[in-house]
């Protein structure tokens, strides 16, 4: 559906409008009476969320590349129906292909002047049933306002079970990384993949000062990102996820990704919501799963 077409059929006056962005990809823009919001219908991706006049508590690259099939770095990468490489297909796409691919709009609501919903479904096509055979569809729910809700939902719409992985990959706006702390996660077991994935466990609060790649399993609660240089606290609340990810790549190995901006990675912390290793999602025929997450900022 072009521009003319998704406006005539779900903008919502003084709520949302549908734009062209960067690089041609189609964006929602929400801006109602408590947050503004951008999404892109590649890869239902939201690149933004500010609410009131918070600074952006979703981080995304200054350095970021828009292109068509390409992921986006930074906000809010859906990754599904894997997570990581996929299990036995080298070259399959790593963390899925749903945030390369285009979501359609399904529906669009003005819950109040203070909520605004988007819900978008993946488009599936030979490319992406070659990748993934199974009759999934997979819907994404995104919520904005003086909270911002994700809610990822996969049924099973074929006649056999189907296992899945998945992750909303949120990279967080932090003011220096070195000096925020994650709570929730104290004592918990984690994969350390800096150490060949090695099994520990979590002692205190979770801090950066070096390259940092974990899932930390077993962990259904909630966590908080605790920045005292942007003086706030971001409150990470779940329901359908019993992993989380926490990963900065730190200085050498983002000055090779080449899209994470001059000194990109000080600035952002990805605190991630999914199921992963030891938490895979089994689905049977009939049935759904639901991943929701919700974040607040708190002073």
């Amino acid at each position: 559906m072009d521009l003319a077409g998704l406006n005539t059929r779900f903008a919502i006056q003084d709520a949302l409008v549908f734009n062209q962005g960067p690089g041609g990809l189609v964006v929602a823009e929400v801006e109602n009476q408590a947050a503004s919001a951008q999404i892109a219908l590649q890869g239902a991706q939201l690149m933004r969320w500010s609410p009131g006049a918070e600074q952006p508590v979703i981080w995304l690259s200054d350095a970021a590349r828009f292109e068509p099939g390409k992921s986006i770095r930074g906000g809010v990468p859906v990754c599904w129906p894997w997570f990581g490489p996929h299990p036995s297909e080298a070259g399959f796409p790593a963390h899925g292909y749903a945030r390369t691919v285009l979501w359609e709009v399904l529906t669009t609501e003005a819950l109040s002047p203070l909520q605004t919903r988007l819900v978008l479904r993946l488009v599936e096509t030979d490319a992406t049933r070659a990748w993934w055979p199974h009759d999934t569809p997979v819907e994404c729910h995104i919520t904005v306002g003086e909270a911002l809700e994700l809610e990822l939902v996969t049924r099973n719409a074929g006649s056999e079970p189907v296992t899945i992985g998945e992750a909303l990959h949120t990279y967080f706006q932090v003011g220096d990384v070195e000096r925020v702390q994650v709570l929730g996660l104290e004592d918990g077991e984690y994969l350390d993949k800096v150490d060949g994935f090695r099994r520990k466990t979590q002692s205190g609060p979770v801090a950066i000062s070096a390259e940092v790649d974990r899932v930390y399993v077993n962990s259904p609660g909630a966590c908080v990102i605790s920045d005292p240089v942007l003086q706030r606290r971001i409150l990470i609340d779940k329901r359908g996820s019993e992993s989380t990810v926490v990963w900065n790549p730190w200085i050498e190995k983002a000055a090779k990704m080449g899209d994470l901006g001059d000194a990109g990675y000080r600035h952002m912390l990805c605190v991630e919501s999914g199921n992963a290793a030891d938490n895979l999602v089994d689905i049977a025929p009939g049935e759904q799963h639901r991943l929701w997450v919700s974040y607040r900022v708190e002073r």
